[in-house]
């Protein structure tokens, strides 16, 4: 699983990190990203593509979304 760390950024730089590594992962592959925030527009972006979606809120108030990348 790959992991990005997105925090300290400033939107929409997490977003566009996120989908530039997904372009580049292979269906079934899994990403994982830490965000300041809930990403609400990449939810939008992630159902449109028909990813997997989980996001877990931590302790420190960043949230950790775990992303299946879907089959092409």
């Amino acid at each position: 699983m790959k992991i990005i760390d997105n925090r300290g950024l400033q939107p929409p730089q997490p977003m566009m990190r996120t989908l530039k590594t997904l372009e580049k992962m292979k269906p079934g592959e899994t990403l994982a990203i830490i965000n300041d925030r809930r990403p609400m527009f990449l939810y939008e972006e992630l159902n449109e593509l028909g990813y997997q979606h989980e996001t877990e809120p931590q302790e420190d108030g960043s949230f950790k979304i775990t992303i299946t990348k879907s089959g092409e």
